[in-house]
């Protein structure tokens, strides 16, 4: 039979492993205990009637314990969900703790108040940003820097052997008889094609700038046309100085030196008006004393 005055007088006086003893005075870790404090009505061990409210993931619960099921431990404690809303919350502690201590009933309401206010906090706080403070490992911090310093000094170390080895075997110190590992083989093949390729490079000059005249090919096809057109012109000045004999010529061949004479006269103008200002002009006048026509021809 369970003796609530036995069981506080042992654990008041002996020992209780949920007790905290300190200046201000002495305070209870039971999770059950509905206002922290070791004393006689609020120690949840050396009372057979008891209630509580405690938190699970943000979700209330009224605890209760009465004598009828202290001989059995698993079903000690009856559980009630408490709402959300306040004011039903503590309509339901009432309906259920109607008939309890009211030291009982004030204190559970009082939990209630301040857990809901705890937290309407937390939730505030969770929409804030705020800094994380976090502790630098000074341990872990020098044992890093110990292993990369040990790191860097077999790295160069490696290097260093790896320099000298190829150095002797560049100088012909081992003869022609060595034996090379396939991975550093290649690595030297490719240093040395590297070499090759910017030694090419290097050796590559720019090609020079040259300036030419453009359409040469066109000025010496307008200057034979106009040798011709000079020649037709020549001609016929030197029938005109020929004897009189020469002037009887058929009226029919000299209307087809005539036709020649025009046609070369046009084309002279022609090419006149493509050739450049720069260029030296020629003037060639063919008279003509029976035919009583001048004509000209310009280069």
């Amino acid at each position: 039979m369970q003796h609530d005055e036995v069981i506080w007088q042992v654990i008041r006086h002996n020992h209780c492993s949920f007790m905290a003893k300190i200046t201000t005075g002495n305070f209870c870790r039971n999770p059950y205990n509905i206002t922290g404090v070791c004393n006689r009505s609020s120690c949840p061990l050396a009372n057979s009637r008891y209630a509580t409210i405690r938190d699970h993931d943000g979700v209330f619960y009224l605890y209760m314990k009465t004598i009828e099921r202290a001989h059995k431990p698993n079903e000690l404690w009856e559980r009630v969900k408490l709402p959300r809303n306040y004011e039903k919350a503590l309509e339901i502690i009432d309906k259920h703790l109607m008939y309890w201590p009211k030291f009982l009933v004030h204190k559970a309401k009082q939990r209630l108040t301040k857990m809901t206010q705890m937290r309407i906090r937390m939730r505030k706080l969770a929409l804030k940003t705020r800094e994380k403070i976090m502790t630098t490992p000074r341990k872990e911090i020098k044992r890093e820097a110990r292993r990369e310093k040990k790191a860097e000094t077999a790295a160069a170390l490696d290097k260093s052997i790896e320099k000298e080895l190829l150095e002797r075997l560049n100088g012909g110190l081992y003869g022609d008889i060595h034996n090379i590992l396939p991975k550093y083989f290649n690595k030297i093949l490719d240093e040395k094609e590297l070499e090759a390729v910017s030694e090419e490079d290097e050796d590559e000059v720019e090609p020079e700038i040259e300036y030419v005249q453009g359409y040469d090919d066109l000025e010496e096809e307008d200057d034979i046309e106009d040798f011709g057109g000079f020649a037709i012109d020549e001609s016929l000045k030197n029938n005109d100085d020929g004897p009189e004999d020469e002037e009887e010529m058929d009226t029919v061949d000299r209307k087809k030196v005539k036709r020649r004479s025009e046609s070369a006269y046009r084309k002279v103008e022609e090419d006149e008006s493509r050739k450049s200002k720069k260029k030296a002009r020629v003037l060639v006048e063919v008279e003509n004393e029976d035919a009583s026509e001048r004509q000209r021809a310009t280069f």
